[in-house]
């Protein structure tokens, strides 16, 4: 296994997701076997798990030293993983459509957490992967050949939006597109006679054609489609596989998370963390004033970007203070996630995190978990330390003033939000 730049050496790491049962049985997970190689080498299983709040998946993920991949244990009984076919010994080939199996843990950790409280995995059958293994096969030739939906942002021109719709008559939730030729919905990446699924965010399954068009008529420039090629959505059909937002491929997307590393100068930083509302109407940090020459312009920050993660950590649940302190908890230096403010609105208006799809293999370099005394490290699913500890050691700043509970409050108010200069 490839060690990151400080990371302990250790005989295995561990991720733990902890169990807190809630409704009743669901159906179990659908089981494929394909007669692609010996027996049992292509047990493949796709797995769904949606969890509530303070609900967790249920299952550990470790990797282990003398066993390759990444390993299910501990699968609690009657956990929501349990319940979605994971089993003791399983190996994750795929997080989100996305295969991880010759990726760093750190990585495949991220991608889970990253994906909030739903995540779709593929699993082979432990045995079936060592079988695998010990034959020289790579698991990945046991993956059926598909094409993930598309995420696609398409503005609309002085023709419009590229592309119409046809749907059977009486049916609803069944539209197919027709993309015109260079057109704005071609040149963002819609297929031409690809199926529609979600439009702004919203499923379509259970639309008619009027009240689309009629949605059609109402949206504003960019629309956010999720749309799928007939012979991939036959295939996730076929698997029982859910489609959502989070399977899609975000390639023609032109928006992507910008990692700032930045070292703090005498002057500090250079920008000023303000919360304030997002299109979503949630509360979200965004980064303003960003002073010419010093460590945040040179780092590419711009006015206006939204903060998703301090050190390779998210911050998204995060509120000011907390989000302050993240920053703070090294004074020499800091590494932000963000995202510019076009693309902070596409991903409010499709109701996902930009950080389901940010995938960097330096995004952990440096970060370190906290480890026993038997040279195991434990990643507990919500804890605030899991990529990054950060042990807090906050200097009295200027601005700095002790709030009614005895807590230290380093921003100032203002009038539209809470502030803090760095």
């Amino acid at each position: 296994m490839k060690q990151k730049q400080g990371l302990p050496d250790t005989t295995e790491l561990t991720l733990k997701f902890e169990f807190n049962p809630k409704d009743g049985i669901d159906n179990p997970v659908l089981s494929l076997a394909e007669d692609s190689g010996p027996e049992g080498l292509s047990q493949l299983r796709f797995c769904f798990l949606k969890k509530e709040d303070e609900e967790s998946f249920g299952f550990w993920l470790r990797q282990e030293v003398g066993n390759s991949g990444h390993l299910i244990r501990q699968v609690k009984p009657g956990s929501l993983a349990h319940r979605k076919g994971l089993r003791e010994g399983d190996r994750i080939l795929e997080v989100n459509g996305v295969y991880v199996d010759d990726m760093e843990h750190f990585r495949v950790v991220w991608k889970i957490q990253s994906s909030g409280k739903q995540v779709s995995l593929t699993v082979l059958d432990g045995n079936a992967y060592s079988l695998a293994k010990a034959l020289d096969r790579n698991p990945a030739q046991f993956l059926p050949p598909y094409n993930r939906p598309r995420l696609c942002c398409v503005a609309k021109d002085q023709n419009g939006f590229g592309f119409s719709v046809s749907a059977p008559e009486g049916v609803k939730g069944t539209f197919r597109m027709s993309v015109l030729r260079n057109g704005p919905a071609d040149k963002a990446g819609v297929p031409d006679g690809s199926w529609l699924l979600e439009l702004n965010g919203m499923s379509v399954k259970n639309w008619t054609y009027a009240g689309l068009n009629k949605k059609l008529k109402q949206s504003s420039s960019p629309l956010g489609l999720l749309v799928i090629e007939a012979e991939s959505e036959d295939f996730y059909q076929q698997r029982n596989i859910k489609i959502t937002a989070a399977l899609a491929d975000t390639s023609w997307l032109p928006f992507e998370v910008r990692k700032l590393p930045m070292v703090r100068g005498p002057s500090g930083y250079g920008f000023l963390l303000k919360e304030e509302r997002c299109s979503s109407g949630k509360k979200g940090q965004f980064l303003r004033e960003v002073d010419a020459g010093l460590p945040a312009e040179k780092a590419g920050m711009r006015d206006g970007d939204r903060l998703l993660g301090v050190n390779g950590e998210s911050t998204e649940d995060l509120d000011h203070h907390g989000t302050v302190s993240k920053i703070r908890a090294d004074r020499k230096q800091v590494t932000l996630l963000v995202i510019d403010a076009e693309g902070s609105k596409f991903y409010d208006l499709v109701g996902l995190s930009p950080l389901v799809f940010y995938d960097d293999q330096d995004a952990l370099t440096g970060s370190t978990a906290t480890c026993t005394s038997s040279s195991s490290s434990t990643l507990q699913e919500n804890s605030t330390s899991t990529f990054i500890p950060c042990h807090l050691d906050m200097d009295h700043h200027q601005n700095a003033r002790p709030s009614r509970d005895g807590s230290w409050d380093f921003s100032k108010e203002e009038q539209d939000g809470l502030s803090q200069p760095f």
